[in-house]
Parts: C-alpha cells; structure tokens; sequence
C-alpha cells in the first residue's frame, strides 16, 4: 500500500486511511471486526477524537498487541489547559496507550494564544513533554483560518475537508501544506457522504501526493472496497474524470458539507442532515428518508425563526435558511411521489 509522509513531523502513514468517527455507529464487535480488517489488509494510520464518543474505546481494543506497528491520531476540542490535559489522558486510557502519534486540536474557530502559558497550545507541549503526544496537529473548517495556523510554524499536520468537488482555495491550502511541510490529512474525502464512486476518490487524492486521506468506514463491506480500491490503485483516467467533471457540474459549489458548525438550532432542525436531503434522496437509499421520522424532522424548518445563527457560523458562507426551505420543498415533493412506492 502507497505511503504518505506527514510533512516535517516525518510519520509515515498508508494513503489509503481509516477514520474512526463511524465505528461509534456500530457494536463493539463489528467495530473491532472492522478495524483489524483494516490493519490487516495493510492500513497503518487511523484517525479518532474524544468528541466520537467511544470511538477510541473501541480502536483501543481492536489495535491490542500490534500498537507499535500502526500510527493513532486523535483530537481535543477544549478551550481551556486543564481541559485538554484531562481528554488527551482520557484518551490515552480508551486506545490503551502510553503515547498517542499525533494529538490534533479539534475543529478550531480561531487563532490560539502561542504565547498564554495556561492556554491550550501550553497544554498541548506539556502533554509531548510528559511523553504523551509526539506531534501536534490541527482541525479547522474555515479555509482562511486554516492559512493563518499553517503560516504559524506552530502545527506539524492540518487537518481539513478535501475532495475532488473543493474549491480552488481549498487546492491552494493543499500547495501551501507541501511547501511549508506541513501534512495535510484529508477528512470528509466523500464530501459529507454526498460522492459515492470510491474509484473516482481514490485516483484523484492520488493526484497529490502530500494528502493522506481518511475514509471514514462504518461497516465491513466498505472496508473491504476501500481495500480493493487501494489494491486496484486505478490512475485518473478519463472515464473517472468524466465522474468527477459530472458530479462538479451537478453539485456546484453552493452544498453543505456536513461540518455541524451551524448547530445548534434553537428549534431543533437537523440542519447538516436537512441542508442535504436532496443528495441524500438522490445519492442513497432513499426509501431510508421517506419516513413519518423523517418528515417530521424536515418540516421542522417550517419553525425556522430566520435569527440568522446559522448562516453566521457556515464557514462556507451558504443562506443557510434559503437552502433549507428549498430542501423542504423538493423533500415533499419527492416524498409525495415516492411515498407508495
């Protein structure tokens, strides 16, 4: 399996890589099951956080006696220095380990204090200090943010969403990672779930050598195509950038991702599942969305306050309330036409 270098922190993980936020979707069992298909088919990097609720519990029990032979990259979203020294013990305890490779602050919305000896990048040196952690990375959704940490030599990886239907800003952040040998690990490689040609996936992160993609996996049937996809390495010929070229023109760029940063909604809508219902309708299964739960949810958005919450938080600048009413619209009429199907 090809090898990627996480830029200067020189861990060397598997291109293809498996993200751990669905494993908290399944038994323990399945997860385990999944994860040591994973390692034995040859993927060395796995990524988790302590937000995934028992996530690492469960890569914990799954990497028992191989733990030298894999690289383990997890995440605190704390705001404050006691905060992130409790999660990354905690963590340390759920993967039952002594060290975690590559300990990546969470979701970040703004600029750290390098300079507060009690702010949170402290804690984080406190923590390699101890031994914890070994390399410290980052998370973000906000593509200008993501410019302003890389350029402040602080972090060794950048964690941010890439895929073949990002925008030209976000390919930019990728050239500027490989210059200043900063790894670059793409989360959300199926863009939120809404790509579903593994091939097509595959070649283009193929395409850029410094990007170590994880594909988040829930069930072993997907891991076993994500394993064969690796197997297959397929080139980016021109029936996979026909794929790609169709899904650009179809999606645009006008989506929601599927961040959550727009949550929560003072009225209850499921805004990162509701925002894209018409991929979810089209794209999936979609007998799974025409249901009396899910028509409840989507008409939520009838409460819709328009306070503008939302909208302010989308890293991605969407109307978020217009996108939503649209997405009510075209639901019903789907459901109404499918509904006896």
């Amino acid at each position: 399996m090809k090898m990627v270098r996480l830029g200067r922190s020189e861990l060397m993980v598997t291109k293809t890589a498996m993200g751990c936020l669905p494993i908290q979707r399944c038994t323990t069992d399945d997860a385990v099951a999944i994860i040591r298909r994973a390692y034995e088919g040859g993927i060395n990097f796995f990524d988790t956080a302590n937000a995934y609720t028992d996530s690492e519990h469960k890569l914990g029990l799954a990497l028992q006696g191989v733990r030298e032979r894999v690289v383990i990259s997890t995440k605190s979203g704390g705001k404050d220095y006691d905060t992130i020294l409790s999660h990354i013990e905690n963590s340390l305890r759920e993967l039952q380990t002594d060290y975690i490779d590559l300990f990546q602050f969470h979701m970040v919305t703004e600029m750290p204090d390098f300079g507060d000896p009690n702010g949170i990048y402290a804690a984080a040196e406190e923590a390699k200090r101890r031994g914890w952690i070994r390399h410290i990375g980052v998370t973000t959704h906000r593509i200008e943010l993501a410019f302003e940490l890389i350029e402040s030599g602080k972090f060794e990886t950048m964690q941010f969403p890439f895929s073949y239907i990002s925008h030209t800003r976000d390919m930019e952040l990728v050239q500027r990672c490989r210059e200043l040998d900063v790894g670059f690990i793409a989360m959300k490689g199926l863009a939120g779930g809404i790509l579903s040609n593994a091939r097509a996936c595959h070649a283009f992160m193929a395409e850029h050598e410094n990007v170590a993609p994880i594909w988040g996996v829930q069930t072993m049937e997907q891991m076993e195509e994500w394993l064969r996809v690796a197997e297959e390495d397929p080139a980016l010929d021109e029936e996979l950038r026909s794929v790609i070229e169709k899904d650009r023109k179809e999606l645009g760029a006008n989506f929601c991702r599927g961040c959550g940063y727009c949550l929560p909604c003072p009225e209850g809508i499921e805004i990162f599942n509701a925002a894209r219902m018409d991929m979810f309708l089209r794209r999936s299964v979609w007998q799974n969305y025409v249901t009396d739960e899910w028509y409840e949810k989507m008409h939520r958005i009838e409460n819709c306050r328009h306070c503008g919450l939302c909208a302010s938080r989308c890293p991605y600048g969407l109307d978020t309330p217009a996108l939503l009413e649209y997405m009510l619209k075209d639901y019903d009429q789907f459901y109404n036409d499918h509904k006896k199907k």
